[in-house]
């Protein structure tokens, strides 16, 4: 199925919101046209929640996208229990591995709803009200198109860099003018996604953003842009950005005694922006807390590897949010740690991210100094040692220790060059790839290559 009517199958569902994957299906009574049926504010909000639950999904932020990050790097192994992530543990997958499809389906399907709020017309309602919700969709689509690029783009295969193949970046929903559209490179993607950033900054008001995090705003805009300009080594961009957070003085680092809690207390203040998680989204044998905790399934366990790096009294360590079982199995219990119905909010970005981006800029834009007391801003709160040094290693420990299961490891790899490590020759099944390899990107779909003349097929697949 190419991909333009990948988004057409998804997203002919008119108007409705809801948190079953399901009722977003098209029924003959909801398949009318979008364009037509966007009236007032109201619209235009359903389309967006529409977005938002999207991200929730099993194959975006509601488990895949995460994992994937965790997988391919050597912070946690599948031990098949449920025979769950085994080829994905092992960097085996094809264009037609299902997690492939799933992944760059959902992703599209995100964007599609995105450009349906950004290209309505002639809404009634209050236009500022009307700018904020067009510019959260502006940022779900950077979002979503970065999130693409960092797993299939070809930047990090052989050296490709910004010139190598991306990934199509679609700007408008059932565009009879580019039915096949070709990949933008990995710089054209990288502007593209920074334009739909400054254009949701000029559309949204700070007056405006949502109290409960739930919803992109304004700093959570800023947010991303740190993080793709910290990805790119754009460090001026990045450092600008994430200033305009620290010194928002609207967040907090969460304190060891609450960091724990943290992941299980919707909308606090160390939370930018994370997906809404309630009852009725229940994911069933697929939620985080069932991939990640020991039962009945639990394929995602902790390599020793990483647990050794946290000292004694580090929250984050053995005893915090890793728990080692009877069996010696060592579990990410701490993060996203509620079992059915899965009502834990899932984080996207937290204010602890943005400090790390903050300190990784301030360093490689020459002011060590500052980067320092940024960097120890973390360990200070977590029963851990601060550093004496600010270098670029350290900021990378400091991250893996603070983000681990959260699948940011894979892609700090990649933007920074490295192999990637098998410490547990054992239990790692991937075998370690050298930096360069064609696994540092999945496949393009089969059915998307099948179907496109325009789409290249990546290399090494």
């Amino acid at each position: 199925m190419k991909l333009k009517y990948i988004i057409v199958a998804v997203f002919s569902f008119g108007l409705f919101y809801s948190c079953s994957e399901e009722d977003l299906d098209p029924t003959l009574s909801q398949d009318k046209s979008i364009e037509t049926s966007i009236n007032t504010v109201n619209d235009l909000q359903s389309v967006i929640y529409g977005a938002y639950n999207r991200m929730s999904l099993t194959e975006y932020y509601g488990r895949d996208i995460i994992i994937l990050g965790e997988i391919f790097s050597d912070n946690v192994y599948s031990n098949a229990n449920s025979n769950r992530f085994v080829v994905e543990g092992k960097m085996d997958l094809n264009s037609e591995s299902g997690i492939v499809d799933d992944l760059w389906s959902q992703l599209y399907a995100v964007i599609g709803s995105s450009n349906v709020v950004i290209n309505a017309e002639d809404i009634e309602g209050d236009e500022a009200v009307i700018n904020h919700f067009k510019g959260e969709a502006y940022a779900i689509r950077a979002l979503a198109h970065f999130n693409l690029v960092e797993f299939y783009g070809q930047q990090n295969v052989n050296g490709g860099g910004e010139t190598a193949q991306g990934v199509p970046y679609v700007t408008k929903f059932r565009d009879e003018e580019s039915l096949f559209p070709a990949r933008n490179t990995v710089g054209e993607v990288k502007q593209m996604a920074y334009d739909d950033l400054d254009m949701a900054l000029s559309l949204m008001s700070e007056d405006l953003n949502d109290p409960t995090k739930e919803y992109i705003t304004t700093f959570a805009v800023q947010a991303i842009k740190s993080r793709i300009a910290n990805y790119f080594e754009d460090w001026d961009i990045s450092l600008a950005a994430a200033e305009t957070i620290v010194q928002s003085g609207n967040y907090d680092i969460a304190g060891k005694d609450d960091f724990l809690t943290s992941f299980s207390t919707d909308g606090e203040k160390a939370a930018i922006f994370e997906i809404a998680n309630t009852p009725t989204d229940n994911p069933g044998i697929n939620g985080l807390a069932n991939i990640y905790q020991e039962g009945s399934y639990g394929d995602v366990v902790v390599l020793p590897n990483l647990a050794s790096i946290y000292e004694e009294g580090d929250v984050r360590g053995i005893g915090g949010i890793i728990t080692e079982y009877e069996s010696g199995a060592l579990r990410n219990t701490g993060k996203y740690p509620s079992t059915a119905p899965y009502e834990d909010n899932i984080a996207v970005i937290r204010y602890a991210e943005v400090v790390l981006l903050y300190a990784e800029a301030l360093l490689e834009t020459g002011n060590t100094s500052e980067a320092l007391i940024w960097l120890n801003k973390i360990p200070s709160q977590r029963g851990a040692s601060t550093y004496s040094t600010a270098t670029k290693d350290n900021i990378l420990l400091e991250r893996r220790k603070e983000l681990a299961f959260e699948g940011f490891r894979f892609h700090d790899l990649a933007r920074t060059g490295m192999d990637i490590p098998a410490p547990d020759s054992v239990q790692q099944a991937h075998g370690g790839p050298a930096y360069g390899s064609y696994n540092f990107a999945l496949p393009i779909p089969f059915a998307e290559v099948d179907a496109n003349g325009n789409i290249d097929q990546n290399e090494g697949y």
